[in-house]
């Protein structure tokens, strides 16, 4: 048992230097205060080049920490907040799953960059773009290095406020505005959540670091609560996780935010923000092991927000727009896996999703890049001539979240599914179907895209070009990663999960807590049916799609077009906008109107304009007192100490 325990709680002493650790979140921060400052006086090249190059070092040292790990560690940077019995340093937290983020963070986040030199080569703004990317990473490594629930909490604003400030980057456009609020404002409703579960982290345990927590969970040390504070908390939690993390109600930012320039997109939904939340409950895996009532509620929105946002996808035009729900979808993928205690599971699925996602968001750059900022894909077709390196790349993205093997979507996804069959048939069907669903929309994407006849202007096809290699570069490594990346986990009868065996570690308490939910392993017969109805799935609906969208040559309607009223309910996205607008936007206007109305300007302003009007009044008559003539004075003296006599000889 206690060979387990020293397993989790990191042992003291880092085997480096403190400034090493340092520089991992440091060189981007670096790289964010040279771009910043120097914005204009650095051309685009050198500032991507700066961006690029502190992002490759941090890559550079986790790759070396990665390599060298033996087992977790603590890294005290200094004593940050001290207040009576509250300690807490400001410390890095060295583990399986701290290093496997850094390396997805920096090793995405670099392709990201480079693939940005080229992409906004012409944009006036070069060097604040990079500054704002490089603050973005620097922000999910301080995440993922914290050693404790405060430093997570610093990185989770931290990513909020850069996803804010790249959302609308170019901020004069109305729009572009109005979706990074709302991405700022529904996370913050998150935010809410996860700040109270902190909190009452700190009240229950007496502590925020992560090894001193969850030790005390695991033995039941709850101070003065009861075990069921934990679902309190760990709820509280998953509010937090569902804002980051884009589920069913706190969504719509996310879909929202592809008004961003094409990079931050690939850098929000494959490598840093939308990955926040899952992270958070996978380090706290002990904690949500403690509430099955919390993994049941998680388990159920994750597949209620896989389907939905599956069936929104269907009808989206915009490529971005497609591939933003698909986001959506997938995420949901990732939270029905630690609803049924996959942990090691979900990770996989954010690891092999970032590959392909990233590799498909950059590819829809290239297209955008090609058409000229054109993102419909009813005005494209028949790119896959003009960018033959795009749509090669872009095909195996599409198979590769289809779930087609070997691609490593398929392996991610497989095991998923294999979890949520043990747990529930239903839950299983809805998994199921939904990946029936994401291949369909993903290749009618595909296709309408890159097959069939040209759509678009004769301005259009005559400056169709593939994207310079400063932008295929990136899509061709992760094309690689997208295809070969699954092995790290393959199923059991292929042999060794790597990338299980390795996380083991993390989730001692919780095997420790149940054994059955880690115990459990399906035969090599049930996982080969389960494999053929997942692939079958994947296949059906690429099928499908050939059908309608290259065999029957079919187009989608235009905006204007008379729909049925289940295709005009998709179409509109099951109008959750509108709804939200008319629950929550109009009242809190209406709201405020009033109180500017009635309180504002008929009591605030009538109140401290009257006070002023009182003062200015008393002035204007003090003013006659003080009027500057000697003579006056020598008058007012005089009336004075008669007035003064007068009175003495009144009062004896």
């Amino acid at each position: 048992m206690q060979e387990q325990v020293t397993q989790v709680i990191p042992a003291a002493g880092a085997p480096y230097s403190t400034l090493l650790y340092v520089l991992i979140p440091l060189l981007p921060f670096l790289g964010f205060l040279v771009n910043g400052l120097l914005n204009k006086r650095l051309s685009g090249t050198v500032a991507g080049i700066i961006g690029s190059a502190t992002v490759l070092g941090s890559f550079l040292i986790s790759a070396m920490l990665f390599a060298n790990f033996s087992y977790p560690y603590t890294v005290t940077l200094f004593d940050w907040i001290s207040v009576g019995s509250m300690q807490i340093p400001f410390s890095y937290q060295i583990d399986q799953l701290s290093l496997i983020m850094l390396l997805l963070v920096t090793g995405v986040g670099f392709l990201i960059h480079v693939y940005s030199i080229g992409y906004m080569h012409h944009d006036e703004n070069v060097g604040k773009f990079f500054a704002f990317l490089n603050l973005f990473v620097f922000s999910m490594l301080v995440l993922v290095l914290g050693a404790n629930f405060v430093i997570l909490f610093i990185g989770w604003e931290g990513v909020g406020l850069c996803s804010y400030l790249l959302i609308g980057f170019w901020n004069k456009e109305t729009h572009n505005n109005n979706a990074a609020k709302k991405a700022f404002i529904i996370n913050r409703v998150g935010d809410l959540g996860f700040l109270l579960g902190i909190f009452l982290i700190y009240l229950t345990f007496n502590s925020v670091q992560y090894a001193e927590v969850f030790q005390k969970a695991s033995l039941g040390q709850f101070g003065t609560y009861g075990v069921g504070v934990v679902t309190v908390i760990t709820l509280l939690l998953f509010v937090g996780a569902s804002g980051k993390s884009a589920q069913i109600p706190l969504y719509t930012w996310l879909p929202d935010a592809m008004a961003g320039p094409t990079p931050v997109s690939a850098l929000i939904h494959a490598a840093t923000m939308v990955t926040a939340g899952i992270y958070m409950i996978i380090r706290a895996n002990v904690l949500f092991t403690l509430a099955p009532e919390t993994l049941e509620v998680i388990a159920v929105i994750g597949a209620a927000t896989a389907l939905f946002a599956a069936t929104i996808g269907l009808a989206q035009n915009d490529i971005k727009k497609v591939l933003a729900y698909s986001t959506v979808s997938q995420l949901g993928y990732m939270f029905l896996a630690l609803g049924v205690m996959g942990y090691s599971t979900s990770l996989f699925h954010v690891l092999t999703h970032a590959f392909f996602k990233a590799l498909m968001f950059l590819g829809a750059g290239s297209v955008i890049h090609a058409m000229s900022n054109e993102q419909d894909i009813r005005r494209m077709g028949g790119l896959r001539k003009a960018l033959p390196i795009t749509f090669i790349t872009f095909l195996i993205g599409c198979l590769a979240i289809s779930g087609i093997p070997p691609f490593a979507g398929f392996f991610s996804k497989d095991e998923i599914l294999t979890h949520v069959y043990e747990h529930s048939k239903v839950l299983y069907a809805v998994g199921l179907f939904t990946a029936f669903l994401t291949a369909f929309y993903m290749f009618r994407l595909l296709f309408l895209t890159f097959f069939g006849e040209f759509r678009g202007t004769e301005e259009q096809k005559h400056h169709l070009h593939e994207s310079p290699a400063s932008m295929t570069l990136p899509l061709i490594v992760l094309a690689i990663l997208a295809a070969v990346g699954g092995f790290m986990g393959a199923p059991m009868f292929l042999g060794k999960h790597y990338l299980a065996d390795y996380l083991a570690p993390l989730f001692t308490y919780s095997r420790q807590l149940n054994p059955e939910a880690f115990a459990g392993e399906v035969d090599h017969g049930t996982e080969l049916m389960l494999i053929g109805l997942s692939v079958g799935a994947g296949l059906l609906g690429i099928i499908l799609a050939y059908v309608q969208y290259v065999s029957r040559g079919a187009r989608p309607a235009e905006d204007e077009a008379q729909r049925s009223a289940p295709e005009n309910v998709v179409y509109h996205k099951y109008y959750i906008d509108e709804l939200y607008n008319s629950l929550f936007v109009r009242p809190i206007m209406g709201l405020s109107k009033g109180l500017y109305r009635f309180v504002e300007n008929g009591i605030i302003d009538p109140v401290v304009n009257g006070l002023g009007r009182i003062t200015m009044g008393g002035g204007q008559l003090l003013r006659y007192v003080q009027t500057g003539s000697v003579e006056t004075y020598l008058i007012l003296m005089v009336v004075g100490i008669v007035l003064v006599l007068a009175l003495n000889y009144v009062k004896f």
